[in-house]
């Protein structure tokens, strides 16, 4: 029996809204991620990217579980002898907010090429309105 390999332009790749308001951080990111890559099709492939395009919408209202918020930290390295930057997870929700979701999201794909194409479908935006209506999304509940 052989494995059945989807051509490209057969993929469908579909559009849909998730709501963060209230959601906790991890638990949204795994999902979306695994959109993201199509493991929920049975068309399936490490290889082909065939994930859906998410759109996630109240990203200042997501929520982290006991005292995350504090002590979560964010690092980054300026390129400099001692440029190391630490940022708490309150700090980052306060400046940008959907940094929060971005790099939860990016941490659970793939570091390579094919992962770096499947971030580039998702969408994340602060408040209830998003630029996406004419690709009419589906909601998604989960």
């Amino acid at each position: 029996m052989k494995t059945y390999l989807a051509p490209v332009n057969e993929i469908e790749k579909n559009w849909f809204v998730v709501n963060a308001d209230g959601k906790i951080l991890g638990r949204l990111a795994s999902e979306v991620a695994s959109r993201l890559r199509g493991k929920h099709k049975p068309t399936f492939s490490t290889f082909i990217d065939n994930g859906d395009f998410i759109i996630i919408t109240n990203a200042e209202k997501i929520q982290l579980t006991g005292n995350k918020w504090d002590d979560k930290k964010y690092y980054r390295h300026t390129g400099y002898m001692g440029g190391i930057k630490e940022q708490s997870a309150k700090k980052l929700m306060e400046t940008h907010p959907t940094d929060l979701i971005l790099k939860a999201v990016k941490g659970m794909l793939p570091k390579n090429k094919i992962g770096a194409q499947q971030l580039t479908k998702l969408k994340i935006y602060v408040g209830n309105e998003h630029p996406h209506a004419a690709q009419m999304p589906a909601e998604l509940i989960f």
